[in-house]
């Protein structure tokens, strides 16, 4: 009976072991040491910082159209090459030229005082001798609709004075309302909770069945002081100087760069921002750090020679702040690979502490991002939610492929957005380090695993 037992033993212990070592083995397990490797190196230095500093302060603001843009752009294909990307290139997009001329808003009644404006992006000029009115300052689309006998030949302020969130209905569609009542001008209350006399701009639109008036942000303080002196029964005059036009589309340009799969080269996962800015301030939240990041985390595989079983693509939009040209021209150019374009990832909430990835796409996808998320646990970057995208990978998602968006800490983004205090100092090194980490490691990962990302 002993010896029995001892033979059961014997047989018993290495076929437990082996079934051990022949389980599947899980991505936390199978990537850690990877995923380590890029969280030290996106740490190890401010390269990515450094790198986005000296393309703020070198080519400024970059609107669409400028000289500025297109600079640098040229400067990015340039060190794409340089980092040893593969495939770097630019692809042609022709997005809209609206150029902001000399703006002034001047206080008339009841005192005299310069006020600081923002022409709205799209918006038209006035005439070289302005547009002199009354303001009527509502405080949303009812308000202005209950007193439209009001507004005929006034210039309409809304100033929705409760910040409640990213909200664009006024300053997208406010001057075709106004426009509708009679108005001759519209003003917004800026986008944004806190300001230090900074107002944001912005892209608008008109209708081509309505008349087009001038369209402007006015600063917090000012839309809260023209409400107050409404309040009081005094009557607000205000003349409107604005030199803004649009010209001819200009030719622009998609940067991508690639780390080509060794295995699938044809399915991709593509990440990014966009390259173009307003032109106030230097676009450093918006979004020229979510380019940077992205381009850093390719530029750290390339480094440590990870070469993923995918194509890792990417790409600084072109034109997203004002058309969403280079969206679309993406779309279009690769509509017949969106099949074999497995994820995409955006960043464009501003380079702040990250806490994961918003994501859209299906429940087996969100299972499998949410098991890679754990790699980022070390520096409290990997929750995945559900709902999450872009602006510009939009376009894709919309034709079938899953999309995430990078959370951050957005605290004090809207504060700086859109406006002249969109600079580098807003931002840290340390926590762009950590973006860089974050996007780098969901990419690689999903790139270099054995299952495809489902759909």
């Amino acid at each position: 009976m002993q010896r029995s037992f001892s033979l059961l033993t014997f047989v018993f212990v290495p076929v437990l072991a082996f079934g051990q070592a022949a389980g599947p083995e899980s991505l936390v397990e199978q990537y850690r040491a990877d995923a380590d490797r890029l969280i030290d190196a996106a740490l190890a230095d401010s390269f990515a910082y450094d790198r986005l500093a000296f393309m703020t302060d070198t080519y400024g603001p970059r609107i669409s159209g400028s000289q500025a843009l297109e600079d640098a752009i040229d400067w990015m294909l340039d060190e794409m090459n340089e980092d040893g990307l593969e495939n770097v290139r630019g692809e042609d997009v022709m997005v809209p030229r609206w150029v902001r001329g000399e703006e002034t808003l001047t206080l008339l009644e009841p005192r005299v005082a310069d006020l600081r404006i923002l022409g709205l992006g799209g918006t038209i000029g006035t005439s070289p001798t302005g547009v002199t009115a009354e303001v009527l300052v509502v405080n949303s689309y009812d308000d202005l609709t209950a007193n439209a006998d009001k507004a005929v030949g006034k210039i309409i302020l809304y100033n929705n004075a409760e910040w409640t969130g990213y909200d664009t209905t006024y300053r997208r569609s406010g001057a075709v309302r106004a426009a509708q009542v009679g108005a001759v001008g519209s003003l917004i209350r800026s986008v944004g909770p806190v300001s230090m006399y900074t107002p944001h701009t912005g892209a608008s639109s008109y209708a081509d069945d309505v008349v087009k008036i001038p369209h402007a942000a006015v600063t917090i303080e000012d839309a809260s002081m023209m409400q107050r002196m409404q309040d009081r029964g005094q009557k607000i005059v205000v003349r409107l100087n604005m030199d803004d036009v649009t010209l001819p589309d200009a030719l622009s340009r998609n940067v991508i760069g690639e780390i080509v799969g060794s295995e699938f080269p044809d399915e991709v996962v593509v990440f990014g921002g966009h390259i173009d800015s307003w032109d106030v301030g230097v676009g450093a939240m918006d979004d020229g750090g979510g380019v940077v990041a992205a381009w850093e985390a390719l530029r750290l595989m390339k480094e440590l020679g990870l070469r993923p079983r995918r194509t890792i693509r990417v790409i600084a939009w072109t034109n997203e702040e004002n058309g969403s040209r280079g969206a679309n021209a993406y779309k279009n150019a690769y509509l017949d690979q969106i099949e074999n374009h497995i994820l995409g990832i955006e960043s464009d909430g501003g380079v702040f502490k990250p806490s994961g990835f918003g994501f859209s796409g299906s429940d087996a996808a969100f299972n499998l991002l949410t098991e890679i998320g754990h790699l980022l646990d070390r520096i409290d970057s990997g929750t995945i939610t559900k709902g999450g995208g872009g602006a510009d990978i939009g376009p894709l998602m919309r034709e079938g492929m899953p999309g995430m968006g990078l959370r951050v800490d957005r605290t004090e983004y809207f504060w700086y957005h859109h406006s002249p205090a969109d600079t580098m100092d807003k931002l840290d090194p340390h926590e762009m380090g950590l973006c860089v980490a974050t996007m780098a490691v969901m990419a690689y990962v999903v790139a270099d695993m054995e299952t495809r990302l489902p759909r």
